[in-house]
C-alpha cells in the first residue's frame, strides 16, 4: 500500500453560521464516529479515468449543498452540541494498493487484507470536537477496482441521511443532477417541546451493570474473537418452521435477531433471574404523520428495547423472543421519538448515553457483485 497523501477538501464558500443539531442527534450515545468501506471492481467505461479525482471533484460539488458537513462541531451550553460552518472542509485521502480486488476474498468478510490503511486515521482527526466531521479515502487496486471508504460522525447523519448524502455524490461524479434533490437542515423537527414530555418508559436508557452473579462482562472489549455465520435460505426457512403459523411472516432480521439473542443468552451463562434486553434500531421516519421530510439528513432512529429475564427466554420456544421483539419494533411511534428528545432534556439536562459499545457490519452487494 502506498503511503496516503491526505488533503482537507474546500469548497465554494458559503455564509458563516452555526447550526444547532436536534436533541435526538445530540445524545451521548451517538457521539462516536461512522466507518462505511464499499469495493468497486473494474469498469471499463471508467477507462483512463482517475476514480480518485473523480471523487474528490464530486466531493467538492456536493458539499456546496452538504456545507455543514465541512464544518466543526463545537460545544455549548448544557454540551449542546453545535455545527459551526466554517468552510474548513473534509478530508480526503487518495491511495494505491498493490493487490486486486479478488484478493479480498469472496464473500467479504472484516477484517480486511490491509484494512487499517483502506481508512488512514489522520493523526488528531479522530475527535468529536474541533475536527474535520468527514474522512473519505479511496484506494485504486491494480486490477483497475477501487475502494471507498469513508468516516462520519455520527451525530451529523444516521444510515438514510448518508445514504442521501452519497446518493447525491454518487449522481455529482457521474455527472447527473436532473434527479437530485436540496437537502434540508431543520433539526429542530427533533428537538424537545416545551414543556418537555415524556409519555413513554424508555428503558433502554436504564443504566446497566455486569451481572453479580457472573464473572462475564457485558461487552467483553480485551482480544474479542470474531466469527462469521452465514445462513442459507434453508437454514433460515429451518428457523422459521420452529415458529408458530402466526409469526412465520416475520423479517429475516428479525428471526436472524431472536435466534441470536436466544443464543448469546444461554452461551453466556447468566443467573437464571438475570434481566437480559435486546435494542431493536428502528428508522422512524414513517412513523410521522405527516410524513417527515424525504430531504431530511439527519438522525431519526430510536432504539426501543425488548426486555425479559434469561428463564423466560430460555424456557420458552423461539416465538417469544420473536414477539417480544416484533412488539418493541411496533412501539415506535412519533409521540415515541418525541419522548425520547425530552427524556434527554428534562430528565438528563443534555446528552445522555444508551447502551452502548456497539458494533454493526452490514455488507451489501448491488448487481454487479459490488460490495
Amino acid at each position: 500500500m502506498a503511503a496516503p497523501c491526505s488533503i482537507p477538501l474546500k469548497f465554494t464558500p458559503m455564509p458563516r453560521e452555526q447550526k444547532l443539531l436536534s436533541d435526538i442527534d445530540d445524545q451521548a450515545s451517538l457521539r462516536f464516529q461512522v466507518l462505511l468501506i464499499k469495493f468497486y471492481q473494474y469498469e471499463p467505461s471508467m477507462e483512463g479515468k482517475d476514480p480518485a479525482e473523480v471523487i474528490r471533484e464530486a466531493l467538492a460539488q456536493t458539499l456546496v449543498c452538504y456545507y455543514p458537513f465541512a464544518g466543526r462541531l463545537r460545544e455549548g451550553a448544557n454540551g449542546k452540541l453545535i455545527v459551526d460552518c466554517t468552510g474548513e472542509g473534509v478530508m480526503f485521502i487518495k491511495a494505491d494498493a498493490d493487490v486486486t480486488l479478488e484478493q479480498f476474498g469472496e464473500p467479504l468478510r472484516h477484517p480486511f487484507l490491509c484494512f487499517d490503511e483502506l481508512l488512514y486515521n489522520i493523526p488528531g482527526s479522530e475527535g468529536m470536537l474541533n475536527c474535520a466531521l468527514l474522512l473519505i479515502q479511496v484506494t485504486r487496486l491494480k486490477c483497475g477496482g477501487f475502494i471507498f471508504a469513508l468516516r462520519l460522525n455520527h451525530v451529523m447523519s444516521d444510515g438514510a441521511g448518508l445514504a442521501q448524502f452519497l446518493f447525491a455524490l454518487g449522481e455529482m461524479a457521474r455527472g447527473v443532477t436532473t434527479h437530485l434533490i436540496s437537502p434540508i437542515w431543520e433539526r429542530h423537527l427533533l428537538d424537545a417541546r416545551h414543556p418537555a414530555r415524556i409519555i413513554f418508559t424508555h428503558r433502554e436508557y436504564d443504566e446497566m451493570e455486569a451481572p453479580v452473579t457472573t464473572p462475564i462482562t457485558i461487552f467483553p472489549l480485551d482480544n474479542p474473537i470474531q466469527h462469521f455465520f452465514s445462513f442459507s435460505f434453508a437454514e433460515v426457512s429451518l428457523l422459521r418452521s420452529l415458529l408458530p403459523p402466526y409469526l412465520r411472516r416475520c423479517t429475516t432480521f428479525e428471526l436472524i435477531t431472536a435466534c441470536l439473542w436466544s443464543c448469546r443468552t444461554l452461551a453466556i451463562n447468566l443467573d437464571p433471574d438475570e434481566e437480559v434486553r435486546m435494542l431493536c434500531v428502528v428508522n422512524a421516519r414513517s412513523k410521522f404523520n405527516p410524513s417527515f421530510p424525504s430531504r431530511y439528513y439527519g438522525n431519526v432512529f430510536v432504539f426501543p428495547a425488548a426486555i425479559t429475564t434469561v428463564i423466560s427466554l430460555h424456557g420458552k420456544p423461539l416465538g417469544y423472543a420473536m414477539e417480544l421483539i416484533k412488539q418493541a419494533k411496533a412501539s415506535v411511534t412519533e409521540e415515541y421519538v418525541k419522548s425520547v428528545a425530552a427524556l434527554m432534556v428534562a430528565v438528563f439536562g443534555g446528552p445522555m448515553i444508551a447502551v452502548g459499545l456497539i458494533s454493526l457490519l452490514m455488507p451489501t452487494k448491488n448487481t454487479k457483485g459490488e460490495v
